[in-house]
Parts: structure tokens; C-alpha cells; sequence
């Protein structure tokens, strides 16, 4: 029979003995009266319980949440990405980083319900103590500040230009149309009210109007592709009722179905970026309605494939409208005039202001479970992290001049860390030899998906900096 989502949400708590479950569990009596039930238990052992709380956040709204997550601003480089590797190469890639994804899901799930705890910070100290969860909590604000950073430098590129075409100004000229003030500005007004409420469960109905908005951006990219067809040249930009017929794959606008060049030390990292949602996956888990692993790894699995759908439909339309001469923001290609486009402009730039809240919750979960583990919640703290994050996370907008640089960096780095690396390690360090051994085929598995991030990571990171010290400009060309 089903327990009800009725029960009361407690705060988290840090356990003591890094977040294993002793043999005298039943002592905790009344602590632990009320928490669910993750799975059936295992011959032989104890049923593995849950020591934080019930969520009360729903499938759907779970899988929205998730889905924001994982797509953000990525969404708007990977046409640049598709015409670095080919049509047929892209999709083959896109559709292994998202199977991968979903199986390093399967693998922090199940050292959850081994150990009972929906923490990422909890998991790295039950596998390596007090220093694995710094690296992890160290990690997750990398990854999360840079994603945050590449929203905001959306919103600074873009909104300029939308309300100058709006009220017939020029960016250039007049002041309060600066990108440097108005992300400022949407910080405070928009993004820091958003960032406080208490419960990550409460953000799923923005996260469905940012799904919302990419939805539109997906559908008008189908639609100008026919309506522009092939006439873009290197320097130009599409200019609405200056269309030339649709060309094909002839020889000024080829399609290529497979092709590797140097530029692929950005792209790959672009597609792994697009794909990253781990640190929201075990906070989201948290909160869920009658949490158990399958029902999380549904969710992960709902939200990955209707991505990737997304992924792969805007990058092949995206790159069958300009081909090689796409853009790594693929909205710098459509003239500013375009009515069709202001509106994508505006979804974009609303879908990309609502998904900072949900990014930043982990971040501000790391840092309190990283500072203040044993502090019960306080509003005043909660406060000044959310204000503090967004304070830096501006001043390093303003200071990085392309988005290319955040992008590579740090889907380099952070990416394969949290998609490969630290998922198969707690696997390996966590998950009892009864149930695996260590020579048994999931943990032969666990290992392979390590070592296999630790080359991604290695080879992405040795194009770059090769690319930087023969002084390639990996934008230049397109």
C-alpha cells in the first residue's frame, strides 16, 4: 500500500557516521518512524530507508524541474556543434552522451538507496570521507556558476538588442541599453525573488514556462529553415524577404553527414554540457512524491529523451538553414528585424532567466552542507547565499568576453567529473561486494564509465589547449 505524500517535510540532516546505516538502525524508533521505503529489500538484508525527508513534489512537476536542468543555453551551440562533426556523427554522439547520462543517473540512485541518503555531498563522505565531500561540493559550484554564468551572458547579448528594436533605440549609444546593467538588473528583480523560496519542488511551474519557451524557439528554427532555404554566406545574416531558392546539398550549402576537424575540442564539450543535470538530480529526488529508484529513474529517463528529441531536432534544422556557416550562437544569424525571431529572443531569454533558480539551488545545498552542516534552516542564510552567488556569478559575466570560453572550460572539467567520474567511483567505493563484487560485470561496467571520462576529459582538454598555443580562434570561419 502506498504511503502518503501527506508526510511532514524535515530538514536534512547530516549523519554522523558518514551517512551509513549502522546495524542498530531500528534505535533510531521514532526518528525514523514515517520514512519511506526506497525498494524491496535484498535476500538477507535489512530494508534500506531514507534518513531525509518525504517530498511532496509530483512526477510531472519533477520531470519539468529535471528537464530545465538540463536544458539551458547549450541548446543555442549545438548547430555549431552538428557542423564541427556531420549530421550522422552529432546524432550517434548526442544519443551516447544521453544513454550515458541516464545509466550515471542509474548508478548515484542506487548508491542512494544503498546508503539511504539523497545527497551528493553525503555520497562523496560515505566514499572518501570529509575530502570527498569538499571535492564534490567544490565541483557541483564549479559546474553550476559556470552554467549560471552562460545564462546570464545570454540575457546581457540579447536583451539589449531586444528592447532597442522594440523602442527603435540603439544599444550602442544610449545607457540604460547596456548588457552589463540590465543582467544586473535582472538579477534583482527577476531572478533573486525566484532563488528564495525555501523548496526546489516549488519552481516546477516556471521550469514548464521555460520548457515552454524552448518549445517555441524549437518550432520557429523548423519554420525559418523553410522559409530562408540556402542563401547565407559566410558574412551575412538572414534578412527576411531576400530569400534565394532552396539549394540542397550543393556545393554553397553541403551537408555533411560525417567529418572531424580540430574544432571538436569545443563542440563535444558543448554536447556533454547540454546533457548535465547531476547535481539537480538528488535534490530533485528529495522532494519527490513516494520517492523509490525506479520512479526517480523514470523521471531522469523522461526528461533525457524528450531533451534529446529537442536537442537533435534544433541542431539538424539549425544546421540545414546556415551549414557551415553557423554561428556558435545560433541566434546571431537571424536579422534583428525579423518579428518571428524578436519573439524567439524574448522565449529565450525567459526560458534562460528561469532556469538560474533551479541551478543555483545546488549550489547554495553544497555550500551549506559544506560550511554549515549542522545548522538547522535559517532564513537570513539562505538569503545571503543566493545574494552572494549572484553577485559573483554577474561580476564574472562581465569580466568573461566570449561564451565560448565557458562552455569548453568547464564541459571539460566539471562535466565529464559529474556525468562519468564521480558517479562510477562512489559506485565502485559504495555498493556492498554482496551485492557486486569487484570483479562482477556492473562494477567491470562502473569502472569502464570512469576511465572513459578521464579520456574524454584528458582529450578535450589537450585540443584546447593546443588551440590556445597556436593562438586557432575556434570561432573564426563561421
Amino acid at each position: 500500500m502506498p504511503i502518503s505524500c501527506a508526510v511532514g517535510r524535515m530538514e536534512m540532516q547530516d549523519p554522523k557516521m558518514n551517512g551509513a546505516l549502522s546495524e542498530g538502525a531500528a534505535g533510531y524508533g521514532q526518528e525514523r518512524k514515517g520514512f519511506r521505503l526506497t525498494r524491496r529489500p535484498a535476500s538477507g538484508r535489512k530494508p534500506v530507508q531514507f534518513m531525509d525527508s518525504e517530498g511532496k513534489t509530483s512526477f510531472g512537476m519533477s520531470v519539468f524541474n529535471l528537464s530545465n536542468a538540463i536544458m539551458g543555453s547549450g541548446i543555442l551551440g549545438l548547430a555549431y556543434a552538428m557542423a564541427h562533426t556531420g549530421i550522422i556523427f552529432f546524432l550517434a554522439l548526442l544519443l551516447c552522451i544521453a544513454l550515458l547520462s541516464s545509466y550515471s543517473i542509474h548508478l548515484l540512485l542506487t548508491c542512494a538507496s544503498v546508503i539511504g541518503i539523497r545527497g551528493y555531498e553525503q555520497l562523496g563522505q560515505r566514499a572518501f570521507g570529509p575530502a570527498g565531500k569538499v571535492v564534490v561540493a567544490i565541483i557541483i559550484c564549479l559546474h553550476n556558476v559556470g552554467a549560471m554564468s552562460s545564462y546570464l551572458f545570454i540575457i546581457k547579448s540579447e536583451l539589449p538588442l531586444v528592447i532597442g528594436t522594440f523602442l527603435h533605440l540603439d544599444p550602442e549609444e544610449d545607457w540604460f541599453l547596456k548588457g552589463n546593467l540590465l543582467i544586473i538588473m535582472v538579477s534583482m528583480l527577476i531572478i533573486f525573488p525566484l532563488t528564495l523560496v525555501k523548496h526546489l519542488g516549488y519552481l516546477g511551474y516556471t521550469s514548464s514556462l521555460s520548457l515552454t519557451c524552448m518549445l517555441f524557439f524549437l518550432i520557429s528554427v523548423i519554420y525559418k529553415k523553410f522559409q530562408i532555404g540556402c542563401e547565407v554566406s559566410h558574412n551575412d545574416t538572414a534578412v527576411e524577404g531576400e530569400q534565394a531558392p532552396i539549394q540542397g546539398f550543393n556545393s554553397s550549402c553541403e551537408a555533411k553527414l560525417f567529418t572531424v576537424d580540430s574544432q571538436m575540442s569545443y563542440t563535444v564539450p558543448i554536447m556533454a554540457f547540454a546533457f548535465v543535470c547531476h547535481p539537480e538530480v538528488l535534490p530533485i529526488y528529495t522532494e519527490l512524491c513516494r520517492p523509490s529508484q525506479r520512479r526517480m529513474q523514470a523521471v531522469a529517463n523522461m526528461s533525457i529523451g524528450a531533451m534529446f528529441v529537442m536537442y537533435g531536432l534544433t541542431a539538424t534544422f539549425g544546421y540545414l538553414t546556415f551549414y557551415s556557416s553557423v554561428k556558435a550562437e545560433m541566434l546571431e544569424m537571424y536579422t534583428q528585424e525579423d518579428l518571428l525571431i524578436l519573439c524567439v529572443r524574448l522565449a529565450v531569454l525567459l526560458a534562460v532567466t528561469l532556469t538560474v533558480p533551479v541551478v543555483l539551488f545546488p549550489i547554495r545545498r553544497a555550500l551549506q552542507q559544506l560550511l554549515f552542516p549542522s545548522k538547522a534552516f535559517s532564513w537570513p542564510r539562505h538569503v545571503a547565499i543566493a545574494l552572494i552567488l549572484l553577485i559573483l556569478v554577474n561580476v564574472l559575466v562581465i569580466c568573461v568576453p566570449t561564451i565560448r570560453d565557458i562552455f569548453g572550460f568547464i564541459g571539460s572539467t566539471s562535466a565529464p567529473s559529474l556525468i562519468f567520474i564521480l558517479p562510477s567511483v562512489f559506485y565502485l567505493r559504495i555498493v556492498p561486494s554482496g551485492e557486486a563484487t569487484l570483479f562482477s560485470w556492473p562494477k567491470i561496467q562502473a569502472l569502464c564509465f570512469g576511465i572513459l571520462g578521464v579520456l574524454f576529459m584528458a582529450i578535450s582538454l589537450g585540443f584546447m589547449f593546443a588551440n590556445w598555443a597556436t593562438g586557432q580562434n575556434p570561432m573564426s570561419g563561421h
